[in-house]
């Protein structure tokens, strides 16, 4: 069976955009036999009236709950609290997966498809085959990736109340997104849903000529609600003799946040958003610029900045998975994954509450399927920064509809027995709640009222008219 068959992309062979999919290991594959049964089961049970498609769509939320019960039984249970009863009564599933509170989503993605060509496109088109081969065929169609799929995905197949726009790395014309047509979209997203739908990043690569400078005219004319970096992309330098940069350079990276500081003076929120992990397939041979190594210092010296390390500094490689912290005790043997990032805050006296928040876009994707993972990521988080310094955030268009993997966090509980052995916090309702929503509105200042107004606007059916101008507003950038 292939995994595309099931409507749900969890139990994939996943990877990064920076190395090979994992092979499909001896637990998912138990996984697999057991949702496919359980497909067979529930179609068996269905009225003739009721279409085949609908038994494998993610929106019918039987299919999660399978999906789930079959990864937390591979892994030996405690995981995932989903009752039998939910796989086959569509009833019982939605109430399981049923809203608590609005979410917010701090990282989603459009292209122009008209960009669609380069070195960008190659990277990014690598990345979808890799991370759902069954969803792509043998070249990526950009359509799908664009500015209605963004809108469908996003707003329309999830519960998603408030999302944020931001983009992959390279200025113009070799990146997929500028910052105007990020601004145009959430305009007309305003202009169709209401004030406050989306939220925008400026893309800024400091160690690029003139980019440093634009910030200003971007502050006053583009209104974004943060700044966003990719310390991984440019050419090598004396720091980084694999390409890119570190926040904490006094060469680009001081100058960059000297500036963010400086231009909240003009209404934008003191916030910088930087893609720290996925860097590679095992540490010594990933970009160097992709460590958060550099968080803890940056925090420490720019305390009114806000530093929202995108993907934990998580890293996915076949040699070896996230496992509890470790305190390194050998200076020859330096940290891995999120571990970087947490040994970076701790070094630099950056404790719970303070100023550095993770964001789990792409990380709670690739490690949802590895349950004891993510026991691992999110309890480390939890004791090192704290329940109010972790963001939603789900790298979509890329893997289609968030709400799956919205449902697949809700569902999620770090067992007992990690928490007796590890020392992690419950993951409470109450928790996963600030995760989802609370703590982004509290980052970027967005009124409680208004995204729960966002929240009630279930029907979304602006979203057929918005799409046909977001298609021309995004093309009519040159």
């Amino acid at each position: 069976m292939r995994t595309g068959e099931l409507g749900w992309p969890l139990l994939g062979a996943c990877s990064t955009d920076e190395f090979a999919p994992l092979p499909v290991s001896a637990r998912d594959q138990i996984a697999l036999e057991r949702v496919g049964a359980h497909r067979e089961s529930l179609t068996r049970r269905r009225q003739a009236s009721i279409s085949a498609s609908d038994v494998v769509d993610s929106g019918d939320r039987r299919t999660t709950a399978a999906v789930l019960r079959s990864i937390d039984g591979a892994h030996g249970g405690g995981f995932y609290r989903v009752p039998v009863d939910a796989e086959h009564d569509r009833a019982v599933a939605d109430a399981l997966f049923a809203a608590r509170a609005p979410v917010v989503d701090v990282q989603t993605h459009l292209v122009d498809a008209r960009r669609f060509t380069g070195a960008s496109a190659g990277a990014l088109g690598g990345f979808l085959h890799m991370v759902d081969p069954d969803r792509w065929g043998p070249r990526v169609d950009a359509s799908l990736i664009d500015a209605a799929a963004w809108a469908t995905h996003v707003f329309g197949e999830s519960e998603t109340a408030v999302a944020l726009l931001t983009s992959t790395p390279g200025p113009p014309p070799d990146g997929l997104l500028s910052n105007d047509q990020i601004a145009a979209a959430r305009e007309v997203v305003d202009r169709y849903a209401g004030s406050g739908r989306v939220l925008t990043h400026a893309i800024v690569h400091p160690n690029i000529d003139g980019e440093l400078d634009a910030m200003a005219g971007w502050a006053d004319t583009l209104a974004p609600s943060g700044w966003k970096v990719y310390t991984l992309y440019g050419p090598p330098t004396e720091q980084s003799p694999s390409g890119g940069w570190f926040l904490d350079d006094p060469t680009v990276g001081i100058l960059f946040l000297e500036r963010v500081g400086a231009l909240s003076a003009h209404g934008v929120r003191p916030v910088v958003a930087a893609h720290k992990g996925l860097g590679g397939p095992i540490p010594d041979a990933s970009v160097a610029a992709a460590s958060p190594r550099d968080i803890g210092p940056a925090a420490a010296m720019f305390p009114d900045i806000s530093f929202v390390v995108y993907h934990s500094g998580y890293e996915r490689d076949p040699f070896g998975a996230e496992g509890p912290y470790a305190a390194h005790v050998d200076e020859n043997v330096p940290p891995r994954g999120v571990d970087r990032l947490i040994a970076s805050c701790a070094d630099a006296g950056i404790g719970p509450d303070a100023n550095v928040y993770a964001e789990l876009g792409s990380t709670w994707f690739l490690m949802a399927r590895r349950p004891e993972e993510a026991a691992h990521v999110l309890g480390k988080l939890l004791v090192a920064l704290g329940p109010k310094r972790i963001v939603w955030g789900t790298d979509s268009t890329w893997y289609g509809s968030p709400q799956p993997l919205i449902d697949a966090f809700r569902a999620f509980t770090i067992p007992e027995r990690f928490q007796e052995q590890f020392g992690y916090p419950a993951l409470t309702d109450d928790i996963k709640d600030m995760i989802l929503g609370t703590n982004a509105c509290e980052l970027y200042g967005i009124d409680s009222a208004a995204v729960a107004a966002a929240a009630g606007d279930a029907r979304r059916t602006w979203i057929p008219e918005a799409v046909t101008e977001l298609h021309a507003r995004i093309a009519s950038f040159d």
